[in-house]
């Protein structure tokens, strides 16, 4: 039987929610989790979790309240934890604090946490509701969710092209078809992430960095370089910023490996697909690193693997209103013997960045 959710309920779930937002580009690799505190129908407190290893979102909205958290209705984004990890468990906190409700959006899929933090606080004579605006607390959390179900992280290919879909001229030149206010736009969708992934042809012919460039940006993602041989030059942009830097490889070439570790950079072997890392692979070892969200940025061939083999759950793509007749294509995909065996896609989202439109595309039925 489906709860009846009154107003209160809803108005103090979208609070929290919007709380959990606030932790958009720093929490990684923990949930964002918002929490609020209501007595008589009013908010008396509210919190949200904002870096790993500080205080949940909970025990801010509880140290907030103080002893007026007596007999409060607790509404949380997601299950509170029940484990000992490095902050005590949010179950125990709330039990302590006297709280006489919680309220939270679905059961955390951690198998540390899930249904215990409830049972936990229904040994204790707290009476405990969930489902409340699940999908919204899911869409805040993406990659988390689908980390702990399937052990791969959610990922979004990006790609920047002209309306007849050329990323680059025919001499390569590339820089640049879309707005400065696109660009931007990047640089808060890698912000977010737990990883910025490329392939090393980008980074020979264009040499990224790929880090965040925005002011205040207190976390940068992992950088990943899918190169087979080993080739990334030591002193590779990718390599000389601030954060972390992976080079995933398919054969060890222990000269070029010391001389990327010389360089900042850490080394992983994985299995082979064809000349590359294999795909699937790659993304499971992301996945165990406690990687969440990967935003690719890549070349013609690597997007297409991506697209081809369906290893994608958002394709990101920032158009620009031009034209650059013959040049690099948006995705290196196969021919089709039919129309009727064309990939479907939906759009998921429009909006106009700039002068330009970001169209985000998910998988179609």
């Amino acid at each position: 039987m489906s709860e009846a959710w009154s107003e209160t309920d809803r108005v103090a779930m979208a609070r929290a929610l919007e709380l959990a937002g606030k932790g958009l580009n720093t929490t990684d690799p923990n949930p964002r989790v918002g929490c609020v505190l209501v007595r008589d129908g009013r908010i008396i407190a509210e919190g949200w979790h904002e870096r790993p290893g500080g205080p949940h979102a909970e025990p801010v909205a509880l140290a907030a309240a103080g002893p007026a958290a007596r007999g409060a209705t607790a509404y949380v984004t997601l299950e509170p934890c029940s484990h000992f990890g490095r902050t005590p468990p949010c179950a125990d906190a709330l039990i302590a604090a006297g709280v006489a409700e919680v309220v939270y959006a679905l059961d955390d899929p951690n198998p540390e946490v899930s249904g215990r933090g409830a049972a936990r606080l229904r040994e204790h004579g707290i009476r405990v509701r969930s489902g409340l605006m699940a999908d919204r607390s899911i869409a805040i959390n993406p990659g988390y969710f689908k980390r702990r179900r399937e052990g791969l992280p959610f990922v979004r290919v990006k790609v920047a092209a002209s309306l007849d879909g050329r990323t680059a001229l025919e001499n390569g030149e590339s820089r640049w078809i879309t707005s400065e206010a696109a660009r931007t736009d990047v640089q808060h969708a890698r912000a977010r992430s737990s990883v910025v992934l490329t392939g090393i042809g980008t980074v020979l012919a264009d040499d990224p960095a790929l880090d965040v460039r925005l002011p205040g940006c207190t976390r940068q993602p992992l950088r990943v370089v899918l190169d087979s041989q080993l080739r990334t030059p030591p002193t590779a942009r990718v390599l000389g910023r601030e954060g972390r830097v992976l080079v995933v490889g398919v054969h060890d070439h222990p000269d070029r490996r010391r001389a990327l570790e010389r360089a900042g950079a850490e080394v992983a072997i994985v299995p082979a697909h064809g000349a590359r890392p294999d795909l699937p692979a790659v993304l499971r070892l992301l996945a165990a690193r406690g990687a969440n969200e990967v935003w690719v940025e890549a070349g013609a061939e690597l997007a297409g693997a991506f697209l081809r083999e369906g290893l994608f759950d958002e394709l990101v793509l920032y158009l620009a209103p031009t034209l650059l007749g013959p040049g690099r294509p948006l995705a290196a995909l196969p021919p089709l013997a039919a129309l009727a065996a064309r990939p479907r896609l939906r759009f998921a989202n429009v909006r106009q960045v700039g002068e330009d439109l970001c169209l985000t595309l998910v998988k179609g039925n």
